[in-house]
């Protein structure tokens, strides 16, 4: 893993977010994946528990936007850090928050641990 290739992981992780399809975001995953949206929640174990996680609760597309980057690569682990967008129906910023990914790949790069730390921005003015 390089940072180009992590790069293109991360820009996949959003189009399949994006598109909700099943089949780009099961593309990200190994079969046997550990999926953590916080550091110390219980794992979501398995490629078809990511894929109904994420489809369970979508964000519809138009109502967010997110960039991600590497941050640091080394072998196969890769950390990321970015900001994910989220807009109101007036087409407002209502949410950002800002993302660390700590990401464990296989050698088909292919996510096999991820682990999501996130923090709210406070409010403008605040």
């Amino acid at each position: 893993m390089n940072h180009a290739e992590a790069q293109q992981w991360l820009d996949r992780y959003v189009d399949a977010w994006r598109s909700n399809d099943p089949e780009m975001i099961g593309a990200l995953f190994t079969v046997d994946v550990t999926y953590r949206y916080y550091p110390y929640s219980v794992p979501l174990e398995g490629r078809d528990a990511v894929v109904r996680s994420w489809l369970g609760d979508p964000d519809e597309p138009g109502t967010w936007e997110a960039h991600y980057m590497p941050f640091a690569v080394e072998d196969n682990k890769v950390v990321a850090t970015g900001t994910s967008r989220y807009f109101a129906h007036d087409g407002q910023t209502e949410r950002i928050y800002d993302n660390c990914f700590l990401i464990e790949f296989d050698g088909n790069n292919r996510c096999r641990t991820f682990t999501e730390f996130f923090v709210e921005e406070p409010p403008a003015g605040s």
